[in-house]
């Protein structure tokens, strides 16, 4: 029985599983957003919500302890510069889980693990724009010579095969 064992183990050894969530962390604050599977992003929430925690402070000492956890130096400069000003007024709770199906290969449930006053960017084209764009039926887009060779080929074997 697992009394007392609040942790979670992800099948991993020790030093696989810090590196594991280091390199969670560290994707999670380069990109703001990642997708992976539920236990990987409850087991890392608690993690990333500390190192906003710490970059709140922002003093020498947070920084390595969060330098410490975070092996990437950029990140650990967006951390503290743009990520923890973002959130200084807001105490814990921020990051969120949204589920988003399961993963073809093994049916593993995959969520979204994001900042929570993460800035929206732009959405590019969506499905109605590029209908729009897309040539009426009655006139078709030249697709190369290739397929004008290909209609007078069939043109000819019709020709052959009828007369």
């Amino acid at each position: 029985m697992r009394h007392g064992r609040a942790n979670y183990k992800l099948g991993r050894v020790t030093q696989h599983r810090w590196a594991l969530f280091r390199n969670l962390l560290v994707a999670l604050f380069r990109h703001e957003r990642i997708m992976t599977t539920e236990a990987k992003a409850k087991a890392v929430r608690g993690l990333a919500d500390q190192m906003v925690t710490l970059a709140k402070r922002e003093n020498l000492h947070a920084k390595r302890q969060v330098l410490a956890m975070v092996p990437d130096e950029t990140v650990v400069k967006k951390l503290f510069d743009t990520i923890a000003a973002r959130f200084s007024d807001r105490n814990g709770g921020y990051t969120r889980i949204i589920h988003a199906g399961t993963r073809p290969g093994d049916r593993a449930s995959m969520v979204v693990l994001e900042l929570v006053d993460r800035p929206e960017a732009p959405r590019e084209k969506g499905k109605k724009d590029a209908k729009a764009e897309k040539a009426p039926r009655g006139e078709k887009a030249d697709k190369g010579e290739a397929a004008a060779g290909a209609r007078k080929g069939r043109k000819k074997k019709a020709a052959v095969a009828a007369g």
